[in-house]
């Protein structure tokens, strides 16, 4: 009996699965509940076969070959939970058999990679070693370079694009912003005259907040020239030119030295658990005495599984050279270069509510956006953030915030007998 891909499926999933699966050989698996998903053609299968998992999936969404009815393209949040909540079984011999049977069908060939998605990490050693500055220079481009009007439509009008901090419930995602960068400030513990440096700055929020509320000079870098351009134009037109910069710059590069505060708000995820040491001594290196550095970055829960997977989804389309590590690994290399840490608390919580509501704004602005990229490009965009949605509220990742000092040799640090910057 020639096998189908509704068998294949129930084989693996049951056929009592909560979704709707029509494939381009006649067949159907599932329970016929749930979403409808329509494999169109045998490159669809072929994307299934090569990469299975969320890379193969994406693949075949990405490039037409699988059609979701009904699908909020910029919200499949819905959709991606039904996923999650799947439990594939361990194949034994008839569902090998059935696999091998496809196979025979329809071959397996290496697949046609959709536009945007980047190139293996071995391929990737034409543009330099991973972590180097001009590799760090194009994955950053890759993400980050997309357009201005884009972002702005998808994180609204605080052009933040890190975890924000929910002050209540009811909060909105441009109060939330404003709280964490404020936040930020107080656990620096900012006074007026102070010299801030803030790594991986974006669109210069932190920057800018730090100068209006709480009178000091700052420096911003960012590897993204789309970046630094809107955070002057930015700068300027709030008057805040000669106390504010946005440089266009590796951190690497940065010779100011002596200064009052860093904060590093989502970049130790660019640069890899590898290179943790030199990236903290580094910043050592430029901070005073007594000085103080806030670290914001995504974590895993655990310190067992440093990187991300090269053959994922997250790496080849959404942050090419990423890795993650957990909390404690963070702490444990800032303390080996010096630093003593003072506080450290886990915003797990506020960033699933965050990467919800980017999910609802690139929804409601689904067709400018469109324009704004391509299809192919808010889709992916529409798959990470509703997938890092699920992460956060499942506990698969987190967000860690981590104060540390600059203590001096005669064991000054600097700081309070208790915390006073509030929550």
């Amino acid at each position: 009996m020639t096998a189908t891909i509704g068998d294949a499926f129930n084989l693996v999933y049951g056929a009592d699965a909560p979704v709707d699966v029509q494939a381009f050989d006649g067949s159907r698996g599932g329970s016929g509940t749930g979403p409808t998903i329509r494999l169109l053609n045998a490159e669809g299968l072929n994307y299934v076969l090569t990469s299975p998992g969320d890379l193969g999936l994406a693949r075949a969404y990405l490039q037409n070959d699988l059609v979701i009815e009904g699908l909020d393209e910029g919200d499949p949040y819905d959709l991606l939970k039904t996923f999650k909540d799947l439990q594939p079984k361990r194949p034994g011999p008839r569902d090998l058999a059935v696999i091998a049977d496809l196979v025979r069908q329809y071959g397996v060939h290496v697949p046609q990679l959709p536009e945007i998605e980047t190139p293996s990490p071995l391929r990737r050693l034409a543009t330099g070693l991973r972590h180097g500055k001009r590799r760090d220079a194009e994955a950053i481009h890759h993400h980050y370079d997309v357009s201005n009007s884009f972002y702005e439509l998808l994180l609204g009008p605080s052009m933040a694009y890190t975890c924000a901090v929910y002050p209540t419930d009811d909060a909105t995602l441009e109060e939330a912003q404003t709280n964490k960068f404020d936040l930020v400030c107080r656990k620096l513990g900012l006074q007026p005259g102070m010299r801030l440096l803030d790594v991986g700055c974006g669109w210069g929020g932190m920057v800018r907040h730090a100068v209006e509320n709480y009178g000091v000079t700052a420096l911003g870098v960012t590897l993204s020239a789309e970046q630094a351009d809107w955070g002057r134009a930015m700068i300027a037109e709030r008057g805040l030119t000669g106390r504010a910069e946005i440089r266009h710059s590796d951190y690497r590069d940065v010779t100011e030295t002596g200064l009052d505060a860093i904060s590093s708000i989502g970049l130790t995820e660019h640069i890899g658990p590898e290179n943790y040491p030199a990236y903290f001594r580094f910043l050592g290196d430029h901070l005073r005495d007594r000085g103080r550095l806030l670290n914001h970055s995504i974590t895993r829960p655990d310190n067992q599984h440093a990187g991300l997977p090269t053959r994922g989804f997250i790496n080849r389309y959404v942050f090419p050279d990423g890795g993650l590590t957990g909390s404690g690994d963070i702490v444990r290399v800032m303390e080996d270069t010096g630093f003593e840490v003072q506080h450290q608390e886990n915003l797990r919580q506020h960033y699933a509510r965050t990467t919800r509501a980017w999910c609802k704004n690139l929804s409601a602005n689904w067709d400018k956006c469109v324009v704004e990229t391509s299809q192919q490009t808010a889709r992916v965009w529409g798959l990470y953030l509703a997938g890092s949605s699920l992460g956060f509220e499942h506990n698969e990742i987190q967000l860690h915030q981590v104060l540390a000092t600059k203590t001096d040799a005669g064991g000054g640090a600097g700081y309070p007998l208790r915390p006073d910057f509030g929550v």
